[in-house]
């Protein structure tokens, strides 16, 4: 009973610090991210006291028709519908608010053109809740959960 009682206590401390949530550290968001239809990869990244993501993979860069890489076709701008998708900026402006939340950003959708409000929260330290919403009413919208790209 002597000797199990020291490896019963190095066993329930594991346990205890197994279960701990992912510590509180602004920058645990940055990496590359897997889309949760995984058809896109963003990489989140720090630029000043503000976080980015930058669409840098698709599935299926090219249009299937044209053969050529896709653009920003749903774009309301007409200028901006040329412009590749790979590559862009569509998540901007989230700042960290502790408690593995980032707030007030934007995500912009290239599916429909249309830009969402935009919290971050990492849920674990592989999976990140993406809640895009708008007229600034977090309860209008939906919430995507990314997977971190190893």
């Amino acid at each position: 009973m002597k000797r199990l009682l020291p490896i019963l206590t190095l066993f329930i401390g594991y346990l205890f610090m197994a279960s701990t949530p992912p510590a509180d550290d602004p920058d645990a968001v940055l990496g590359r991210w897997l889309s949760s239809k995984k058809r896109n990869q963003v990489q989140i990244y720090r630029q000043g006291d503000k976080y980015y993501g930058r669409l840098v993979w698709m599935l299926e860069p090219n249009d299937p028709t044209t053969k050529r890489p896709k653009t920003d076709i749903e774009n309301p701008d007409v200028s901006l519908r040329s412009r590749p998708l790979l590559n862009m900026v569509m998540m901007s402006d989230l700042v960290y608010k502790g408690n593995n939340t980032w707030t007030g950003g934007q995500v912009y959708n290239p599916e429909d053109g249309k830009t969402y409000s935009c919290d971050l929260s990492l849920r674990d330290p592989n999976s990140l809740d993406i809640h895009g919403y708008v007229m600034g009413i977090s309860l209008l919208g939906r919430t995507k959960t990314w997977t971190r790209v190893r």
